[in-house]
Formats: structure tokens, sequence, C-alpha cells
């Protein structure tokens, strides 16, 4: 499972963590990361399996849901917020979310932005106050 975060008008990080069941993880630090480039780690399978838990059930069966303005599930939504995408077996399966979206599926946005705190990520990832996508 791959989860992505895309930029936003400031300075949200922007990396992405790939995660296999087993534990074995690849994180790559784009900006505004405390880490930049790319660093392998491990976690124990059961870290891996509630990251997976807590995302599974935001994703579609097939195909990719997305969350983006305009849409019918995002009506109204602010400008320049981060975004995160989540993909299982590449982009066969996933989610596209824009926190602008957060308003009208906040259970979703909840669910993403807590997601990698199950991971040993914090210092990777550095200071998540920035994260315009935090509450």
């Amino acid at each position: 499972m791959t989860y992505s975060t895309g930029p936003c008008f400031g300075s949200c990080p922007v990396y992405s963590v790939t995660v296999s069941p087993s534990g074995a993880a690849r994180f790559t630090g784009i900006r505004f990361t405390a880490a930049v480039g790319e660093h392998t780690l491990s976690m124990t399978p059961a870290q891996a399996q509630a990251f997976a838990a807590r995302l599974l059930p935001l994703l579609p069966a097939s195909g990719v849901t997305r969350y983006q303005p305009g849409e019918a599930n995002c009506p109204g939504a602010p400008t320049d917020m981060p975004s995160v995408q989540v993909r299982v077996n590449g982009a066969e399966r996933g989610i596209d979310f824009y926190y602008g979206c957060a308003r009208d599926n906040p259970r979703v946005a909840d669910a993403l932005r807590a997601a990698p705190d199950l991971l040993p990520l914090a210092a990777l990832i550095g200071d998540r106050a920035a994260f315009a996508g935090q509450r």
C-alpha cells in the first residue's frame, strides 16, 4: 500500500510511504519533511496491518474514489489545501482525497490524516503542525 501526500499553499510535508504487510517500508521525502530522499525502514507486521486496517475500509472494491472540488462528494471546497493519495496494487484500487473536502467527508479525512501516526514516521516527516489538513 502506498500513501502519498500532495502540496498545499504553504509548507505541508510532501512525501510517500510504501508499506508491505511484512513491515518492510520505503519512505520518500520530497519537500518540507525532516528527511529528504528515499529511506528504508521496518516496522512490525502489526503496525503495517494497523495502517492497512485504517485505510482499506475507505477504498472502493475496485477503481479509484476521488474527493475533489466540484464533484458530488465535494461540492464547495476551499483552495490551496493539501491532498493524499492511497493506492493498493499500483493504481488499480485507491482513493484521491483533497483536504478541502474534509468538511463534507470528516470520517474519511480523519482516517486519512491519522493513518501515518500508526507508523514510525515522525522523525522522517517532521513537524506535521504545518500540515494545513491537520485540525
